[in-house]
């Protein structure tokens, strides 16, 4: 038997786990999908966890049912390349594989800042978002939080916690002179104005010193707090980083035009550990998925596969509550009710796998 295992059911993983049982494969394959939760998460929808405005079925779905696959629900521990084995935390078991695609994401990048991973929530793993929920949720009236990072995440995270608690005192430190800085500057406008507007306040060159149980010190002004944020960068999941490949200065693993690992051919990397020209999205790691699949595909069947052609990424949408957002679609800036109701329709999209 050939095994291929899939390490994350996140975008990636499924669209190749989908791409590879949509054809017919060779009687020899066996597929495994390995990921800590029984359910595929929708991660682009965590910022509703962590406010408390949807409910946890909302953003998870049941992995496909498929008598050529096999799932294991365990913690990854370690890749040994030289042996071609898994290890995991909580299992003394092993998984040998053949073919690896390794789609694990990432996790936070603290940069070095004192009590930032002991005293903040999260919104990487649905663990910590239904933490942060809980703790953002638990908030007693008028209580004082903040969001570390003013990126996409950062900015859906205070503003689904705007909607959420009216009552809340809601903090967004922004590293640069402006929200979003990658987006155009119509976009981070009106989100600044929406911010203004609905009573989020925002300080922008902040410089996070510390982070203390009860508060957050930026540039020299320590602010009390109730419960604080991190939003402020990601890095490639650690097992990533442990592996011993070639990565580049974000510390993701360098892949050829196949989405392979050079020095190992069979070891596949999708999403947020894979090298790209582009920044790390839902919809780059599904477009890498689905060119993996094929590629797979024609290498099980003993074939020579063709080289994919680029990914073209349609853009990306953000919300600002329920009713309102923003998002560049067709090369072009949008904000308001369209691009959140955009958004509301790749979300569907997502359900329907």
């Amino acid at each position: 038997m050939r095994h291929i295992v899939i390490l994350g059911g996140g975008y990636g993983g499924i669209k190749v786990l989908i791409g590879l049982l949509s054809r017919n494969l060779p009687d020899d394959v066996q597929i495994t999908l390995v990921d800590k939760n029984p359910y595929q998460s929708l991660k682009t929808e965590f910022f509703t966890i962590a406010a408390g405005t949807a409910a946890e079925r909302d953003v998870r779905l049941d992995f496909p049912e498929d008598d050529r696959i096999q799932y294991i629900f365990h913690d990854v521990k370690k890749v040994d390349t030289e042996n071609q084995q898994i290890l995991f935390h909580d299992s003394n078991d092993i998984v040998s594989y053949d073919y690896l695609v390794f789609g694990l994401g990432c996790e936070d990048n603290y940069h070095g800042v004192p009590g930032a991973e002991e005293f903040t929530h999260s919104v990487q793993s649905f663990s910590q978002a239904r933490s942060t929920g809980l703790a953002v949720c638990n908030l007693k009236a008028y209580g004082k939080a903040t969001i570390v990072g003013a990126g996409l995440s950062g900015i859906e995270v205070a503003a689904e916690i705007r909607e959420s608690r009216k009552d809340l005192n809601i903090r967004l430190l922004d590293r640069g002179g402006s929200v979003l800085k990658a987006f155009d500057a119509r976009i981070r406008a009106y989100v600044e104005d929406w911010f203004l507007k609905n009573g989020v306040e925002v300080l922008h060159h902040a410089d996070v010193e510390y982070v203390e149980k009860d508060g957050v010190c930026n540039n020299g002004v320590c602010y009390v707090n109730d419960t604080t944020i991190w939003t402020a960068g990601v890095q490639p999941h650690h097992v990533s980083r442990d592996l011993p490949f070639t990565k580049d200065r974000q510390d993701k693993l360098v892949v050829n035009e196949f989405f392979q690992i050079p020095q190992q051919t069979n070891i596949y990397v999708v999403g947020d550990c894979a090298s790209s020209e582009f920044s790390p999205s839902a919809q780059l790691a599904g477009a890498q998925g689905e060119q993996v699949a094929d590629v797979l595909h024609t290498i099980v069947h003993g074939k020579e596969p063709k080289i994919p052609r680029p990914i073209k990424l349609k853009g990306t949408l953000g919300s600002l509550g329920r009713n309102d957002g923003f998002g560049n679609m067709f090369q072009q800036p949008f904000t308001g009710f369209l691009p959140r109701l955009a958004k509301s329709g790749v979300l569907w999209l997502s359900k329907r796998h």
